[in-house]
């Protein structure tokens, strides 16, 4: 018997498909080889969310396993539930049991499926109290920290982790409790909390929450983007081996710790994002989800498809419906506990390719349409941006992806994943080869600007001269690699080393340039917005677990004796021209002037006009330029003795322009120092 309204259904969904894929390739006709392969994407998405939800309800509902796995008090009992399919058997054990296997604490197989689950009374267990899992499978035995725990914390002394009971007499109040996240003009500062004093030590939540927050807004930015927040056994990976989804690290501090940083940002008007890593898991078997219930394939592909030989861990097999609905409600978890404003997506390009995009240089379409696409993983991503913005329309989700897939940024309902930005990664992979390799006089000015503007139309993006990436050990900051050893020496506001100079002066034009020409928003990494020398390097036994180079020597920045705040000084007055100007909310960005051989670059964006002499050695006098406006009055000059420049520029000055033969064109004069970049805004 056919079912009417299941045929009416799918020929509904055929031609909503059908239409979505013409706009599709109506603005990017590029894609049109490809069609079949983008119908298939975008059905399997529907009929996997379908599958998901059963027509029953959303993904936001169905997304809740943390209200269900793992260590509950309701009705004045404790509620345990554990999903171990190939176990044979599972008990708790810790302090309560004085870590003995006890028959009180047996768990009882629930389902076919394989959910465990026990009652205990209400004085069984109590707040702080440490445990963890032992389970026992056909050929063997181990001990686990479950899956969903929410707090794990690590002994000093002998290094092992366990779960640890949570239930505190006074729940955290929120003081921001409706606070709306802002998807305008992102200004974002990510940050690592343990690394973020001077000190050499592991800082904590408490800390950053009073030091560094005040700073973050005094600087400018209006978005936090927290590294390193979901438990990892090796502090040294800087978050990215994650081994409890769903603890904070409990290195930094407690949960309501991490509540108290959260609510003191959006009480100052700040977003909170986090980098939520979803695209692999810690190798750890005892710590970890590896080999949880005996098998390796519980979690993860079996096989080579479930290990990532350059990161040395798990893959996830984004197949299987148990998967999806771990990490679901792993996104929804920290959005409804810790109140995060969304997340920045770590590793996409590592998720969305079965080699990992390793070594790949993507040049062409056909690098995203083949059979290395991990389509169970682009079907993911898609599920969980449409369930992240069901939970919170205001969402903030960002994709790390260096391949550049098509539609990664576009709406669900236009056939994208979803994702509201992208990062441009290529930019700063820009900017650290040509300081590596490229002598600055033969910086070509139109490759500038080709990697700078180079982007989809339709796709919104955030860049970055330089993130965190660029400063782990091995590389150096650009201001480093610019100035080198003498950042030691010569960095007092009295001495004029020409290294220093050099390096100062560059460093202002490729933060300036790259912010004017972002598209929607700018990213900064700790501690760079005044110019912090030296890489980054965790405590690990290569450097004999030293933290000389995990902190943030803030001294630096506050000592006016040294040119680190002439750099802060400008950074700060820089972000208030997309505050001022409303910069990202102008998408037409203007090439006015491109001259290699005088390196320079001049365009309009916003009403300003943004003009930078690349060149090292030649200042030019009486330089012309055409606009369509008359007058102009300069509002920033990277010249400006504030900035550690030389004062060559009027401060204030207004440009009045002399008409062209062109009719509406006008000619513009600039002095335009070496080394230096002007914003004017029309008057």
């Amino acid at each position: 018997m056919i079912n009417n309204k299941s045929q009416s259904s799918n020929f509904c969904l055929n031609d909503r498909i059908e239409k979505i894929l013409q706009e599709i390739l109506t603005k990017d006709p590029y894609l049109i080889p490809y069609q079949k392969i983008l119908k298939k994407r975008i059905y399997k998405t529907h009929s996997f969310e379908k599958k998901l939800t059963r027509n029953k309800t959303n993904l936001a509902d169905f997304a809740s396993g943390h209200h269900y796995f793992g260590l509950h008090f309701v009705n004045n009992e404790w509620i345990f539930r554990e999903w171990a399919p190939n176990a044979t058997s599972v008990v708790l054990i810790g302090q309560m049991s004085e870590w003995k296997e006890k028959k009180k604490f047996e768990l009882n197989k629930i389902n076919k499926e394989g959910i465990w689950e026990i009652h205990l009374p209400a004085d069984k267990l109590k707040h702080k109290q440490l445990y963890r899992l032992k389970l026992y499978w056909p050929d063997g035995s181990g001990d686990r920290i479950p899956s969903y725990a929410t707090r794990v914390i690590q002994d000093p002394v002998t290094l092992i982790f366990n779960a640890q009971v949570w239930l505190p007499l006074v729940p955290y109040r929120w003081q921001c409790k409706n606070f709306t996240a802002s998807k305008k003009s992102l200004l974002i500062y990510e940050a690592h909390v343990g690394m973020s004093l001077e000190e050499a030590k592991i800082s904590t939540f408490k800390e950053f929450t009073e030091n560094i927050i005040p700073r973050i807004a005094d600087a400018g930015y209006n978005t936090l983007q927290l590294m390193a927040i979901q438990e990892h056994p090796y502090y040294a990976s800087f978050g990215y081996q994650v081994s409890s989804f769903f603890a904070s690290s409990s290195r930094f501090g407690t949960p309501e710790d991490l509540k108290k940083l959260i609510d003191t940002a959006h009480l100052l008007g700040l977003n909170v994002i986090m980098d939520i890593i979803h695209s692999h898991a810690v190798l750890n078997e005892t710590e970890g989800l590896s080999r949880f219930d005996g098998t390796y394939h519980q979690y993860f592909h079996n096989g080579k498809n479930g290990y990532h030989t350059a990161w040395n861990s798990r893959c996830f097999d984004y197949e299987k419906h148990q998967v999806i609905h771990f990490l679901l409600s792993n996104c929804k978890y920290w959005i409804e506990e810790y109140k995060f404003d969304g997340f920045r997506f770590d590793g996409v390009t590592s998720m969305l390719y079965l080699d990992h995009g390793l070594e790949k240089a993507f040049t062409c379409y056909d690098d995203y349409f083949n059979s290395n696409i991990n389509e169970d993983a682009y079907t993911y991503l898609c599920l969980a941006n449409k369930m992240i913005h069901e939970i919170r329309k205001d969402a903030i989700v960002i994709a790390e992806d260096i391949s550049g897939m098509p539609g990664l940024a576009e709406p669900i309902l236009k056939g994208g994943a979803g994702f509201d930005f992208r990062f441009s990664m290529g930019i700063s992979d820009t900017w650290i080869r040509l300081i590596k390799e490229t002598p600055d006089e033969n910086w070509h000015m139109g490759h500038i600007w080709h990697e700078l503007t180079n982007r989809r139309e339709n796709e919104k993006t955030i860049s970055y001269a330089e993130s965190h990436d660029q400063a782990l050990v091995g590389d150096k900051t650009l201001i480093f690699r610019l100035i080198n050893s003498a950042m030691y020496h010569h960095m007092h506001v009295n001495d004029n080393n020409i290294n220093v100079e050099r390096g100062i002066a560059i460093i202002k034009l490729i933060k300036l340039i790259t912010f004017a020409t972002a598209k929607n928003g700018f990213l900064n990494f700790m501690g760079n917005e005044f110019g912090h020398p030296e890489w980054i390097d965790f405590p690990r036994e290569g450097n004999r677990w030293s933290y000389h180079y995990a902190r943030r020597q803030w001294s630096l920045a506050d000592n006016q004796q040294l040119k680190y705040h002439c750099i802060a000084n400008f950074d700060r007055d820089m972000l208030c021209l997309s505050k001022q100007y409303n910069i990202f909310e102008s998408s037409k960005i203007r090439l006015l002037h491109e001259h290699n051989d005088n390196k320079i670059i001049a365009f309009e964006r916003a009403e300003l006009m943004f003009v930078f002499n690349f060149h090292p050695f030649c200042s030019h006098v009486d330089y012309q330029i055409n606009t369509s406006h008359e007058k102009y009055k300069m509002i920033l000059d990277t010249d400006d003795n504030k900035y550690d420049g030389h004062n060559r520029l009027i401060p204030d000055q207004e440009h009045c322009a002399t008409k062209s033969n062109s009719r509406d064109q006008h000619k513009l004069s600039f002095y335009l120092p070496t080394r230096t970049a002007i914003v004017l805004k029309k008057v």
